[in-house]
């Protein structure tokens, strides 16, 4: 997901909470209230459904946990101390997500954005469109590391420049994520393309090169998808972006200049600076290149003719913190602005929907039922593809349960490691399982951080790009295809006893 700094915690010793008095049928009832719950509510609130509803009904969610915590002989207090645990293990996404707002107001009213888009129409058409992000973000995600950066510098540019050229948010999120997560999975500076062979045992670059064996024919088909995809799009209004090209060229001065911030950007974050230090540096930056590039547009937002120290200052903080509307004639750039300049306050529904799902998880875990869970998984497991099988399984369970992606490596990980040894199974086997399958999905779950995160980022809900997030949901089906027929299945060289 991010660099090593997003996580205050340390995954690996991640304890495992088990409660005997707990069955199997106990441990999915929170499951199933909370998934019949959530259908509900969206069914009668649909797109507003994150408003807040879904905040609440994932509390409500937590309290059925709680109930059956309590008749499981699990003490309030316990599950308290969890919940304070999980809370405590998102800190540096929740900081991030804040930082990303206050990024997006800076880069907006300093021409950042708006040049990428800019420069972006001039070079990109519908038809090579959505290849074409599949492969930048997947560039800048290797790069990196990091999905997260990616989608908050570059993604939030491409998701102008789709909508501007008329093609469905949804597909354009969906490409982005795509090359993102294969850009996070390949990456040796990912957190959890280290975190996946820490759990499994084995060693990283050995991972990160058995895992190409399914990742690389998994983005191959999603490029190709994105390819016939292209060739779909209606190419009628490719003229119209002359105008919005023009209009852009009218409301802020464009230049070669700009791209220097995010370029700053990617090299901090290749150099693993910390995220936080990366994004707080582009934030400023963006504030120093508003001033220089863009004054008319920082006294607009203060709403003074004649720039001063005070009303400069005023500018650059309501973009940092609040949402910042750019006046234009043009209704679709108004959209794209709108979009873009959230700020810091922008960010806040997302960050309540994590720390919801974050008392929902904790709780779960505190009763014991993630591990139930993960063990009644595991004793389905009677041949090789069904261990493999089991592991997807579980990771999607984990991802759904316990809305943290580092749980649905760390649980299954340590649970599944003895047998895939006992099965003679070498552990890049796990490893690449715990990737293909709970790394790249948890940004398919909407009250999962990342789902959380994307969503809040890039402008797009996660029903909206579900489809279209090609590689994320067929990566599992990649890895069961590959156990199915037993395609590159490492062995041990001496099975263990």
């Amino acid at each position: 997901m991010e660099s090593q700094d997003i996580n205050p915690r340390q995954p690996q010793h991640e304890h495992i909470v088990e409660n005997k008095e707990l069955n199997i049928w106990e441990a999915l009832i929170p499951v199933i209230a909370l998934v019949g719950m959530l259908a509900y509510n969206v069914f009668v609130y649909g797109d507003d459904a994150l408003s807040g509803s879904n905040q609440f009904i994932l509390i409500l969610g937590a309290a059925v946990a709680a109930v059956i915590g309590l008749y499981n002989k699990v003490t309030f207090s316990q599950m308290i101390d969890e919940v304070a645990e999980n809370i405590k293990s998102t800190t540096g996404a929740l900081l991030i997500l804040l930082m990303v707002g206050a990024l997006a107001g800076t880069w907006l009213i300093s021409g950042i954005i708006p040049a990428m888009i800019y420069y972006g129409l001039q070079v990109l058409n519908p038809t090579i469109f959505l290849a074409a992000c599949v492969i930048i973000c997947a560039i800048i995600s290797i790069a990196t590391g990091s999905s997260w950066t990616t989608s908050a510098t570059v993604g939030i540019a491409l998701i102008g420049i789709g909508e501007a050229l008329g093609i469905s948010l949804g597909m354009t999120a969906g490409a982005v994520l795509s090359g993102a997560y294969f850009g996070d999975k390949m990456s040796p500076l990912s957190d959890t393309t280290n975190l996946a062979p820490a759990m499994a045992g084995s060693e990283l670059f050995s991972h990160i090169r058995y895992m190409a064996l399914t990742t690389v024919p998994t983005i191959i088909v999603t490029l190709i998808v994105f390819i016939i995809l292209g060739f779909t799009q209606n190419t009628e209004g490719v003229a119209d972006t002359s105008i919005l090209i023009n209009d852009i060229n009218k409301t802020f001065n464009i230049n070669g200049w700009l791209f220097l911030v995010p370029l700053a950007v990617i090299f901090l974050i290749i150099k693993k600076t910390s995220p936080l230090i990366a994004l707080l540096i582009g934030t400023l930056l963006g504030g120093v290149f508003a001033l220089i590039f863009q004054p008319q547009i920082v006294a607009q937002i203060a709403g003074v003719d004649q720039l001063t120290f005070n009303s400069a200052y005023k500018g650059i903080m309501d973009a940092i913190t609040v949402k910042t509307t750019i006046a234009t004639e043009n209704e679709t750039l108004q959209s794209l602005f709108s979009a873009s300049g959230k700020g810091m306050s922008g960010m806040l529904g997302t960050i309540w929907l994590i720390i919801c799902a974050m008392v929902f998880g904790g709780i779960m875990d505190a009763i014991g039922a993630l591990s139930k869970i993960s063990k009644a998984l595991l004793k389905l497991a009677t041949t090789t593809f069904g261990l493999f099988a089991s592991t997807v399984a579980s990771c999607l369970a984990l991802n759904v349960t316990a809305s943290d992606q580092y749980l649905a490596l760390v649980v299954p990980g340590k649970m599944f490691k003895k047998a895939y040894e006992d099965k003679g199974l070498a552990p890049e086997n796990l490893s690449r399982t715990l990737e293909d399958s709970g790394t790249v999905t948890s940004v398919l779950i909407p009250w999962n951080t990342c789902g959380a995160y994307q969503s809040g980022v890039l402008g797009v809900s996660v029903a909206d790009y579900f489809v279209y997030a090609i590689f994320n949901w067929l990566s599992p089906f990649t890895t069961l295809v590959f156990a199915a027929f037993r395609i590159k299945i490492k062995m041990l060289t001496k099975k263990k006893v």
